[in-house]
């Protein structure tokens, strides 16, 4: 009798989330997602194993600007068709500096709130800055960005392409 209320209960509290994963789309391991209002493409690491999110970004620079804080920064962006890469500059208000630990070290990092799209999802998440330049990928998208995406299959990428109406 036990083992049968249990059974019930465990299916009653499971079959909800197994209902959501259900509905929401199954991204690859890697995804092209664009920078709003930019509407810069990038490629995109889905990282399960990140708790947050990072961004490629160099030549960092801190400014005011309306008496806030602000940072100014370079993102080096690959296109997928010519290979080709291109600069863009980004200006965000500063939300933070974050102390990183790591195997190689400290390493004190900018956040800021960046708009990306990623299939028809558009989503403002909080990314950590930092050179990625020996990083294949520019963009790594963190287990705090991908609760509010889907599921993420590893045998599988680029599933989508980045369709926000923005």
């Amino acid at each position: 009798m036990k083992s049968a209320v249990f059974f019930i209960l465990s299916t009653a509290l499971v079959a909800p989330v197994m209902a959501r994963a259900d509905d929401l789309p199954v991204y690859g391991w890697v995804e092209e997602v664009n920078i709003y209002p930019e509407g810069v493409p990038v490629k995109a690491k889905l990282d399960t194993g990140a708790l947050t999110s990072s961004m490629d970004a160099r030549n960092i620079e801190y400014f005011e600007k309306d008496s806030q804080r602000w940072v100014r920064f370079d993102v080096f962006v690959k296109n997928s068709d010519t290979g080709q890469e291109s600069e863009q500059e980004f200006e965000r208000v500063l939300l933070r500096k974050v102390k990183v630990r790591g195997a190689g070290g400290a390493d004190s990092r900018p956040v800021v709130q960046m708009q990306i799209c990623i299939g028809n999802q558009l989503l403002n998440e909080e990314f950590s800055l930092r050179n990625r330049k020996n990083m294949i990928y520019p963009v790594l998208v963190g287990r705090k960005s991908l609760k509010h995406v889907g599921p993420v299959d590893v045998s599988k990428k680029y599933t989508r392409e980045p369709e926000c109406n923005v």
